[in-house]
């Protein structure tokens, strides 16, 4: 056994008594070598606790294993979640990830997207920031030959591969769910105007105030964004009107929960005097009081799907644009 160093392929085959190339061949199941030598020469590295250099084999083949993840934020536990299933996909197929956020921002976000690149990542996966307007630095990459797919939150404007949920679906079920409630004046919280989940969620909206017959209010809805902040500024303007809806469907969660705290506060109850729905099924949705009544975004599920579908480009060597559509689920609770 050797001591203080590493064993070598060159330790290996010095031991049995054969060529170097025999060991590199034989470790990595070459059909030129038979079986019996590949068993006797894998049994003897494990014994003298041979490590391949991995760094050292893929820059020969010019190739690092890495993959760059940028998601706007990762204390959010639908991004945290999403992690965990592109980090199980990537595991299995052999990569290493690299997760950044960009904590809703475009300028961090460009410098993450470089900082990747220069590492020599061998594709990215995407979540964009709520102020990003212009993909360029994602564009440059794929034109360059970078594979990149967008999850829950894609641009238009770049060519790429996406696996979203169904955000009209979602948004035409929250809102359906208040109409048959017997709610008629429904605002709605909505995200950025240019993200396209935003405009998704709110032509749900839309659509089924427009099936059952309910007049659309331009003031009923609030352009803002997918922090608590924006729930708390959206809320504030809601309850300035005249006169003020009698339910909410927030973009997501974490706007709810703005609203909530508004609501809480000028002594208004959830939901006998205004009704709340979400988007997202963050845990603290269950816990908070009353529960919210919300929308599934299976987002494990969306992570995993995501890195299977890049890793698939990686091993083609192709760039075809694919779009991959996940359910969404109406998580019924107290606050409708």
């Amino acid at each position: 056994m050797l001591k203080n160093k590493k064993a070598t392929i060159k330790d290996i085959a010095k031991k049995l008594g054969v060529h170097h190339s025999t060991v590199s061949r034989a470790l990595r199941d070459h059909p030129d070598i038979h079986p019996n030598t590949i068993k006797l020469i894998k049994r003897t590295a494990e014994q003298m606790n041979y490590q391949p250099n991995m760094f050292a084999r893929n820059l020969k083949n010019n190739q690092t294993n890495l993959i760059g993840v940028i998601v706007p934020e990762i204390k959010h536990h639908f991004f945290a979640n999403a992690i965990g299933g592109v980090e199980e996909a990537a595991h299995e197929h052999g990569y290493v990830i690299i997760v950044c956020q960009s904590n809703e921002d475009y300028e961090r976000e460009v410098i993450n997207t470089k900082a990747l690149i220069s590492n020599r990542i061998e594709g990215l996966l995407v979540s964009v920031s709520q102020t990003t307007r212009d993909g360029a630095h994602f564009q440059q990459f794929i034109d360059e030959g970078g594979k990149l797919v967008f999850f829950d939150r894609a641009l238009e404007s770049v060519n790429a591969s996406k696996v979203i949920v169904d955000d009209y679906r979602g948004g035409f079920k929250a809102t359906e769910y208040l109409i048959k409630k017997g709610k008629k004046r429904i605002a709605h919280l909505a995200g950025t105007k240019e993200l396209e989940i935003s405009k998704l969620r709110y032509q749900g909206y839309r659509d089924a105030l427009k099936k059952y017959n309910i007049p659309f209010r331009k003031n009923l809805v609030f352009w803002g964004g997918f922090q608590e902040e924006d729930g708390i500024e959206g809320m504030e303007y809601l309850l300035k009107l005249k006169t003020h809806p009698d339910s909410i469907f927030a973009v997501n969660d974490p706007a709810a929960i703005g609203a909530y705290e508004v609501l809480e506060r000028r002594g208004l109850r959830i939901p006998e005097d205004i009704a709340v729905v979400g988007f997202s099924n963050n845990p603290i949705s269950a816990f908070i009081k009353p529960a919210l009544t919300t929308i599934e975004q299976p987002s494990y599920e969306m992570g995993k799907a995501a890195m299977e579908l890049l890793n698939e480009m990686l091993v083609s060597k192709r760039n075809k644009k694919t779009k991959k559509i996940l359910k969404t689920k109406l998580i019924i609770r107290d606050s409708v």
